[in-house]
């Protein structure tokens, strides 16, 4: 998956907000809540970072193409970062970006997912 790709569809989940921050990192937030980076990769290669449930979080640190995220899991939080970025994982990246958002959405107050049109 590219970058564009990465934030076309993001884009695409309700109440979501884009800003380029922490190193030209391509942040998407809900809510003002964080739910997926696109950046940060040390060999200049695309890598997708994400929160996870803590189910998928131990079976994607054992998986290849995923590591616990950096400065994110080192902090006791469940995100996962994708460093092999392949075509053949971008279903799968779909599927965990998509959780993410629903994982920080829920996280939210009953008054602010109102606010946002998720109850």
């Amino acid at each position: 998956m590219t970058y564009d790709e990465f934030n076309q569809f993001c884009g695409a989940f309700p109440a979501t907000s884009y800003v380029m921050q922490w190193g030209n990192s391509h942040v998407w937030k809900v809510a003002g809540k964080v739910f997926a980076i696109g950046g940060w990769s040390k060999a200049q290669q695309p890598a997708y970072t994400f929160k996870t449930s803590e189910l998928n979080y131990e079976f994607l640190c054992q998986k290849d193409g995923y590591i616990p995220a950096p400065y994110f899991a080192n902090r006791g939080m469940k995100w996962i970062q994708q460093t092999d970025t392949a075509g053949p994982l971008d279903e799968e990246l779909r599927y965990y970006l998509s959780e993410s958002y629903q994982l920080v959405v829920a996280g939210l107050s009953k008054s602010k997912q109102k606010e946002i049109g998720s109850q």
